[in-house]
């Protein structure tokens, strides 16, 4: 069996190949993709070529780790039917091409217990199930009434403030970008100098921005904690008495557990938590160079979804 995929050949190059894929062995599924999402933090990484060392790092690779498509084979026992619809966690198929995260492809051929069922009327929006997933494990120390920092308003900074309004917290959220900052969100979006503050008694970055510690822990509470939720190509460094006067507890948020994924699941299907206006744009499988360069240089591309829906 074959597969269209996006293939970064090496960094910043880009193809729309054909790749045979690995056979699907015993409790594997096989999944015909709908669309798939561009993440513009770690795959980022992977175009401009800066990503750190990672577990199956190296190119050529097929990225993506936020697809939706529909079950074409499953075998008996596994819990899925032919034609239900699912959220894909990336794949790894594509034999001696790396998959990382494997998720960019008209077909993936996955363990049937990593798919997760989603409703169908989510359509391409099923595809931000794994940032609000993300987001959900980075939720800390939530006192309603009370104010806690966001750094970053892209899709994960603004799936956090959401998250945080629903379990009883006032967000402010940090954003320079003029086209991010700009609307009537529910909750204050500022450039860091407007903002008085000095005592959040959570403050989590999902800017990726190695130089930010000492800016946040200079806003910290004393006893406040610093959740690190972006993903850093750089080391992280900070001056050691401001955090110690401040008794500073520093998290790094890692990926989301399968806890975190029936959580926002349920948030979802209930209607607490909305996933409209953060896909902003989209593009054929067809048209994917000019999708990744437009999701990593445009501002106002908050979310590329991808449509492999006439692709075969």
């Amino acid at each position: 069996m074959e597969a269209l995929a996006v293939v970064l050949e090496r960094p910043e190059h880009l193809a729309l190949s054909r790749l045979a894929l690995t056979p699907a062995a015993e409790g594997d599924a096989v999944v015909a993709v709908s669309w798939s999402g561009i993440s513009t933090g770690t795959e980022r990484l992977l175009w401009s070529g800066r990503m750190p060392p990672f577990p199956g790092m190296g190119y050529p690779l097929v990225p993506g780790y936020e697809s939706v498509g529909t079950v074409v084979e499953a075998a008996s026992g596994s819990g899925l039917k032919i034609g239900q619809t699912v959220f894909v966690p990336g794949a790894r198929c594509f034999g001696e091409v790396n998959g990382l995260f494997g998720g960019a492809a008209s077909h993936l051929i996955a363990p049937a217990a990593r798919l997760v069922p989603v409703d169908a009327a989510l359509g391409d929006r099923a595809c931000l199930i794994a940032l609000a997933a993300t987001a959900y494990h980075a939720l800390s120390g939530i006192v309603p009434g009370e104010r806690n920092l966001i750094v970053g308003h892209g899709v994960l900074g603004r799936l956090l403030a959401r998250l945080t309004r629903i379990a009883g917290g006032e967000p402010v959220v940090w954003e320079r970008e003029p086209v991010r900052a700009a609307g009537d969100f529910g909750y204050p979006v500022l450039a860091p100098e407007d903002d008085p503050t000095r005592d959040y008694p959570v403050i989590t970055d999902v800017s990726g921005d190695s130089g930010l510690l000492d800016t946040l822990i200079g806003r910290l509470a004393p006893g406040g904690e610093i959740v690190l939720a972006g993903f850093y190509e750089a080391p992280l460094a900070f001056a050691f008495p401001p955090a110690f006067m401040r008794e500073a507890r520093i998290r790094v948020s890692a990926e989301w557990r399968p806890g975190d994924l029936a959580a926002v699941r349920a948030l979802i299907e209930t209607g607490r938590l909305s996933l409209d206006g953060l896909i902003t744009h989209r593009r054929l499988a067809t048209q994917a160079e000019g999708a990744y360069r437009t999701a990593f240089a445009d501002p106002s591309c908050l979310k590329m979804i991808l449509d492999w829906r006439t692709c075969s």
